[in-house]
């Protein structure tokens, strides 16, 4: 089908949630991808963080192929063995105690912000529900994720929200304004993806994690976007010192396929018991396959190769005519520019680019096994549409 009908049935038949770029991706190869015309493109967005081994990865599809060969779907009335393999994996690799695995960032952060009231109302009883977030945070499109996400342009329309919720600034002494004695939970992401890619300050983190600790108020690290080798260590969170209470993950997990993770630590591992949450298709079992496939593969030596390709993006990228700041953390990058982020990206699509765009600024979260030559292929693209 070329991309004249695709385009012309999306628009007769698809919900209008989407403002498209005019390209029907098919195929490709690592971070080099192909579309319905033809045309070869040098992928410096990863499908939004989540073909972290690019596309057509030999042994990612080899994991799922076996997979698919046993059984597409348990209920959750049975046992499924890559759901146990995926989650005792998690666990030892984070010290998490118990995972609940769902179909998306938006629905794991929703089971976490659930699970935070229910272990405040078993210890304190009601009375005990509020949710601190983060301005200019992203946490989903469930109505309770809407709530929390902390920026007023995606609380359009969507009214009454998810009460006792309030949001302050990546400040302690803004927390404790907002918190108050009725706080069940603070969430946070350490790198806030949708709003321009911005770590936030690692002594901040680090007083919040006391501060909670000591209010018995949870914290929850939504690695959504920012988890999974994304910034050179598994998860963010380790690269400011701490421990959260709950870590919910999403996107690059499964590496293309639809997986949600929400991790409890020790505070937070009987939060939920029978009958609390539940997913039909949560923990599916070819999407663990591929996760487990991923998780594996995430070792210490690939995460130094992706803090090396990291560092060597950003220093050429410093360097770029209008980049006034590089931002991000490790391979989820952020340029504050002169130019207009979008018309960049447009710019950037027409010569064989693909880049995302984080408000002001554009957003690169290329897969974790581009080559140097796809790297020295985009950069120059780029560069080019710079100057």
């Amino acid at each position: 089908m070329n991309f004249q009908k695709i385009r012309e049935l999306d628009g007769e038949y698809l919900a209008k949630t989407y403002a498209r770029y005019p390209v029907a991706l098919v195929g490709g190869k690592n971070a080099t991808l192909v579309d319905s015309e033809g045309k070869q493109y040098i992928d410096f967005g990863a499908g939004i963080a989540v073909n972290i081994f690019g596309a057509n990865d030999e042994a990612w599809k080899a994991a799922v192929i076996e997979q698919l060969g046993k059984i597409q779907h348990v209920s959750n009335y049975y046992y499924a063995e890559p759901q146990v393999r995926l989650a005792e994996m998690l666990c030892n690799r984070t010290g998490a105690k118990r995972v609940f695995f769902s179909n998306s960032g938006g629905e794991a952060n929703e089971c976490a912000l659930k699970a935070a009231r229910k272990y405040s109302w078993m210890k304190y009883g009601e009375g005990r529900s509020r949710i601190v977030s983060l301005r200019d945070s992203f946490h989903g499109r469930t109505l309770f994720t809407l709530t929390a996400t902390g920026q007023d342009e995606f609380h359009k329309y969507f009214g009454p929200f998810v009460p006792n919720v309030s949001y302050a600034l990546p400040d302690l002494s803004d927390i404790k304004r907002a918190a108050g004695s009725d706080t069940c939970a603070v969430i946070i992401e350490c790198v806030q993806g949708e709003s321009g890619v911005s770590a936030l300050p690692k002594a901040f983190v680090q007083e919040l994690r006391t501060w909670c600790s000591a209010n018995d108020v949870l914290l929850i690290c939504d690695e959504v976007q920012c988890g999974n080798g994304r910034t050179g260590t598994l998860y963010a969170y380790e690269q400011y010192g701490i421990t959260p209470d709950i870590v919910t993950t999403a996107k690059g997990l499964a590496g293309g396929l639809p997986i949600g993770a929400c991790l409890f630590f020790e505070r937070a591992q009987d939060a939920f018991s029978a009958g609390d949450h539940g997913s039909t298709f949560g923990g599916n079992p070819v999407s663990c396959a591929a996760a487990v496939n991923v998780i594996s593969r995430l070792t210490d030596d690939f995460l130094l190769e992706v803090q090396g390709k990291a560092a060597y993006l950003r220093a050429k990228l410093k360097n770029f005519d209008g980049v006034k700041a590089v931002t991000g953390l490790g391979m989820m990058i952020g340029l504050e520019m002169d130019k207009d982020p979008k018309q960049v990206a447009a710019q950037c699509l027409e010569k064989g680019l693909l880049v995302l765009t984080a408000h002001r600024r554009l957003r690169l979260v290329p897969p974790l096994t581009i080559t140097k030559t796809e790297m020295d292929e985009g950069l120059s693209i780029l560069k080019e549409v710079l100057s």
